[in-house]
């Protein structure tokens, strides 16, 4: 019995498609994954991804839950689950990568990290074994360990000691998750789990190294030599050059157990995901559709169109023709930019349904194309057409 089941359905190349089992839904990859940083999809409601785009995981974000409205809150509420009504997958990360990125507002020692809340400045720790509570009490069917994401630009010594750090934490965090979940009390454990499975709480390890080769290669190691039921690539999109993130992504993600989901976290423009698809990469996070939604940004399957220029004021196409979610079989491009010049939030939650429409159907679009065996192909046509709206003339 295990908490969740991986199957790879085909290949081609390096690309996979499979299949992940979770206990509350059956994920195929590879799969971009709605963030809701707040336990919500900004601007977009749970019914339109589960009706209409048929999405079957979503991830949550461990740091802003723990500040508001707190684990004791959504635990005393029945968990994350019953709270927000999602009746499918969640994964949540560890809080990690948004403590790091408050810079001059934490200290961070062997225990785990002191930090200032962005919204009261109140002081509070976070630590490996705290995160894996916080992350139990939520519920979440996927929990990250508690990392340490370095800068893109790190140099090798600076980066060597992050991820020696990386490394002790994730095995702190793989024993306080197993007694958690030992303990049966706590931690989210569903009753009626599909066959084969557990009803537990799935881990998943994370790989650092930024952009050293030899230091991402001694992370995997290490990291594999603890176990999980998924590996993480973390540390990308961080700064460093598409050039670097590339690189590592040739280097690595092959490399990584073919038998668990591989996941490349925050990254998720349609360029990216295509390119690490074919590198081997199975799942996707990134709030760039809805923070893009929101600031009139669409993208398209001929490049990124930006709703506010005038060109799009009489223009009566859809965001995307060759989109088929509600919002392209119903408003135009016209509709949609006066709605946005007049400041009305439908613009925004247009937008960002369209956008997180487009993802997930990008994914199975590259599903489909690696059973047929012409990932290549399809890659090489789908990046020939994105790019910026000036360049592909959308």
């Amino acid at each position: 019995m295990r908490p969740l089941r991986w199957n790879i359905d085909a290949a081609d190349g390096r690309a996979r498609a499979g299949t992940i089992a979770t206990r509350r839904s059956e994920i195929e990859t590879p799969v971009f994954m709605p963030v809701g940083t707040q336990g919500a999809i900004k601007g977009v409601r749970f019914e339109w991804l589960e009706q209409e785009m048929d999405a079957r995981i979503v991830l949550a974000n461990t740091y802003h839950l723990f500040l508001r409205p707190g684990p004791e809150t959504i635990r005393e509420l029945g968990g994350l689950h019953r709270f927000n009504t999602w009746g499918r997958a969640i994964l949540t990360d560890s809080g990690g990568f948004q403590v790091f990125s408050l810079n001059d507002l934490r200290r961070l020692t062997e225990e785990g990290v002191e930090f200032r809340s962005h919204l009261d400045g109140s002081k509070h720790f976070l630590s490996p074994e705290i995160s894996m509570e916080i992350q139990a009490a939520l519920g979440s069917d996927i929990v990250m360990v508690f990392d340490e994401c370095p800068p893109g630009d790190a140099g090798h010594e600076a980066t060597r000691t992050s991820l020696e750090l990386t490394a002790r934490w994730a095995a702190r965090s793989r024993q306080c998750f197993d007694e958690l979940q030992d303990s049966g009390s706590d931690t989210g454990r569903i009753e009626n789990a599909p066959e084969g499975l557990d009803g537990r709480q799935a881990l998943f390890g994370i790989i650092q190294g930024a952009g050293h080769f030899d230091l991402r290669s001694e992370s995997l190691e290490r990291t594999v030599a603890i176990g999980f039921d998924g590996y993480a690539i973390g540390g990308l999109s961080v700064g460093e050059s598409k050039e670097v993130m590339y690189g590592v992504l040739d280097h690595i993600a092959h490399q990584m157990p073919a038998d668990a989901p591989r996941y490349l976290m925050g990254v998720g423009t349609p360029e990216d995901m295509i390119t690490a698809i074919g590198h081997g990469v199975d799942m996707f996070d990134c709030v760039i559709p809805t923070r893009n939604g929101r600031t009139g940004g669409a993208f398209t399957s001929r490049g990124k169109l930006n709703i506010r220029n005038a060109a799009y004021a009489r223009d009566e196409r859809p965001l995307d023709p060759d989109c088929t979610c509600s919002v392209c079989r119903r408003y135009s491009r016209a509709y949609i930019r006066h709605l946005y010049q007049a400041g009305e939030m439908n613009a925004a939650t247009f937008i960002s349904h369209h956008n997180l429409a487009f993802f997930i159907a990008l994914m199975r679009e590259a599903r489909r194309a690696i059973i047929d065996g012409r990932y290549n192909e399809f890659a090489a046509a789908a990046l020939a057409k994105l790019g910026d709206e000036s360049a592909s003339g959308v």
